[in-house]
């Protein structure tokens, strides 16, 4: 027992021993990488840095906008041509023009008007989430660059 108790502990020890000096082996590559010390950036000014970051995040921000608006507009789309496809489901099963037939036209036209009026409300409020992004950017390239 003692002998394996005293080779456990030696190998123990060796791995904190390999460990470490991993570590600091790791430690020592990043300091002396060029990684770290980027003179390009650091010899720019911090408004030049914020401003192009700033740009940047507006960018985004405008992708984003854009797509936001095809995805709501596809939702809606896709909406009002379910609403038609019932209504035209409706109609070419009932041709004599019956109460079924025009409840059904009357909900189509709801469901479109009403898909539109949603879509609307989406777009303007996020519209206005990226807007105040936005704004915060410039804010904080102005609070920078003064």
């Amino acid at each position: 027992m003692k002998p394996n108790y005293f080779i456990d502990q030696l190998s123990a020890l060796g791995r904190w021993i390999a460990t470490t000096l991993i570590c600091l082996v790791a430690i020592a590559f990043v300091w002396q990488s060029p990684l770290v010390s980027n003179t390009s950036a650091m010899a720019a000014p911090n408004g030049t840095l914020i401003a192009d970051a700033g740009n940047q995040v507006k960018g985004a921000a405008e992708d984003v906008k854009g797509a936001s608006k095809n995805i709501i507009r596809s939702a809606e789309d896709k909406v009002k041509d379910a609403a038609r496809s019932n209504a035209s489901k409706v109609d070419r099963a009932d041709d004599t023009g019956s109460a079924v037939e025009r409840k059904a036209k009357r909900d189509r036209n709801r469901i479109e008007q009403k898909a539109s009026k949603d879509a609307d409300r989406t777009e303007r409020a996020a519209e206005k989430s990226m807007n105040a992004v936005e704004r915060a950017v410039d804010n904080i390239k102005d609070a920078f660059t003064d």
